[in-house]
């Protein structure tokens, strides 16, 4: 570059130098005019935010007088200037925002700003700084958007294994409340996991949970499935929404829970079910974790043992209700044998049948629910010889 040039630049310079203070309340006032969301910030944040537009002023001159002298692309370490809090809260696309109008307000006083000559050299330099501090943010953003989603799936991997474990304290809630999860109710679904590297089975979830508004948690463990869901309507809107992602094999939802506190109830519940589901080969896609309390209490599962002697046992103890069950269970489901057997008329048993049906939500006369009533009588007597 000639001398003459040089001239111009150190000539443009100065009179940047003197106007910086000017440019900055400027850009202020039309960031004020033309940024809605500048508007919506609280003023401690648009005082940040003017000391950021600033600092790029003074950034684009400290570039600008060195430019001829093949500066490397701007540096946008004048972000810096602003606090953490105010940088999570500006996106990539205002920030855009910001430049742009700091370099709008630049280029509306280029005649005044330039010195002799020098008009077309400072509009170039301001085509080429906005552009790379465009491309540097971005990349600044984008490194910023993968760190935060490594940590992301970190937490996300430390609530599902704690749920899991039942290990459920005030630092799951920390975590959840670092991801933004305000959702209830919650309800936990265990199944296999599909083909494919575990990292794209979740972010194939988080996008499903974002396109249906749902609240989503998941967690590959080994050949296991665990997808927590919050804020549906249902659990067979849960259950429709993520079913389809889970591999092949049986899919167990747990009970619904009011918020992610109780959540290891249902995530115990469904784990449970996906162990016992292969004692019942033709069990429904998706099945309810209460579904399987037969299974699950034969397979060891204290909770199923519980819940099914509450269920079964107690509401019919002390009652001829009890006997009745047993004995309609012990001859086959037969009205007529367990009518003479019990010496009563069978319209007496079948009135008692009707009892048992309202008292446990179990129907006698159907073959599931009759199996399920039979594993529960087992349970409840074997429950008073071990407290006896």
């Amino acid at each position: 570059m000639n001398d003459g040039q040089d001239r111009i630049r150190e000539d443009t310079t100065r009179q940047l130098e003197r106007a910086m203070g000017t440019l900055g309340t400027a850009a202020m006032a039309r960031m004020e005019k033309r940024l809605p969301w500048f508007r919506a910030l609280s003023a401690e944040d648009r005082s940040w935010v003017g000391l950021v537009a600033q600092a790029g002023i003074a950034a684009f001159v400290e570039w600008f007088q060195h430019a001829g002298e093949g500066r490397p692309t701007p540096s946008i370490e004048f972000f810096g200037t602003a606090p953490r809090e105010l940088k999570r809260s500006i996106s990539l696309q205002q920030t855009v925002d910001i430049v742009r109008i700091v370099v709008e307000v630049v280029d509306a006083q280029v005649d005044e700003l330039a010195a002799p000559g020098g008009e077309d050299q400072l509009e170039q330099a301001m085509l080429r700084y906005t552009r790379d501090v465009a491309f540097a943010a971005a990349q600044v953003y984008a490194r910023e958007a993968e760190v935060r989603g490594a940590w992301d799936a970190r937490l996300e991997a430390l609530i599902v294994d704690a749920l899991v474990r039942g290990e459920v304290d005030d630092g799951l809630h920390s975590w959840a409340a670092a991801l933004g999860w305000t959702s209830a109710p919650v309800v936990v679904l265990a199944g296999h996991t599909p083909p494919g590297k575990p990292e794209s089975v979740i972010d194939g979830l988080r996008d499903k949970g974002r396109k249906s508004g749902l609240d989503l948690l998941a967690g590959v463990q080994g050949d296991r499935l665990i997808v927590i869901v919050g804020g549906a309507d249902s659990v067979s809107t849960a259950a429709k929404q993520v079913v389809p992602r889970f591999g092949e094999g049986p899919i167990v939802i747990g009970p619904e829970v009011p918020d992610l506190h109780t959540a290891a109830r249902s995530a115990r519940a469904a784990l449970a079910g996906l162990r016992a589901a292969c004692g019942w080969p033709d069990a429904p896609r998706p099945v309810y974790a209460d579904e399987l309390l037969a299974e699950r209490s034969i397979n060891g599962d204290e909770d199923a043992r519980v819940q099914l002697i509450e269920h079964v046992y107690v509401p019919l103890a002390g009652t001829p209700l009890l006997d009745t069950l047993a004995t309609y269970l012990e001859q086959g489901t037969s009205l007529e044998a367990t009518a003479r057997l019990l010496f009563v008329h069978p319209n007496t048993v079948r009135y008692r049948l009707k009892k048992i049906t309202e008292l446990t939500g179990y129907q006698p006369t159907e073959g599931r629910s009759a199996f399920t009533l039979q594993v529960g009588l087992i349970l409840g007597r074997l429950s008073e010889t071990t407290v006896t």
